[in-house]
């Protein structure tokens, strides 16, 4: 069974300014795991400090792009933008 190579994946990175607080960051990644498992990588935090982080395994890249959209998606209605490069 041949899988798709899963090579420098986009990653979305999220940043919410706050006028009295420090600036926050939510970052979404998609790769291929030593598995063979597609993975979404969640970091989140404040800026400049240890954020968080939650990995989820999926059995297929559709299944981990979808996720990955839900988590973009809700951060950004959690007042998120893109970050831009």
């Amino acid at each position: 069974m041949a899988h798709a190579k899963l090579e420098a994946m986009p990653i979305c990175l999220l940043y919410r300014r706050a006028r009295t607080r420090a600036p926050r960051y939510y970052r979404v990644e998609i790769a291929m795991n030593l598995f063979s498992e597609v993975s979404v990588l969640r970091e989140w935090g404040v800026a400049g400090s240890r954020g968080h982080s939650i990995v989820n395994i999926y059995a297929n890249l559709r299944d981990a792009s979808n996720a990955a959209d839900r988590h973009r998606m809700r951060a950004q209605l959690r007042g998120y933008a893109v970050a831009s490069a």
